[in-house]
């Protein structure tokens, strides 16, 4: 059991800085390729709009956790009461 724990955690680990050091991966949509061919048809991706890349989730949850964050603390004002 803390064997299997162990390695969840170590794998979490590495999608963390996988995500820290590459935030972008490669459309699944169109192969990274930034075009679908629909009939004989060149369009642009729908999900990436033609930019070949997507943001991996776990870099979106990194983004939407640091936006919330953000927005819930108060700024540090210093009081100068005599």
């Amino acid at each position: 059991m803390a064997l299997a724990s162990l390695a969840v955690l170590l794998i979490l680990a590495g999608y963390a800085a996988l995500c820290t050091i590459s935030p972008f991966a490669p459309c699944r949509k169109c192969h990274g390729t930034g075009i679908r061919t629909i009939r004989k048809t060149v369009k642009p991706c729908r999900r990436c709009h033609g930019q070949r890349y997507r943001l991996r989730i776990g870099r979106r949850l990194l983004n939407t956790g640091r936006t919330i964050q953000r927005a819930g603390t108060r700024p540090h004002r210093p009081t100068n009461r005599p």
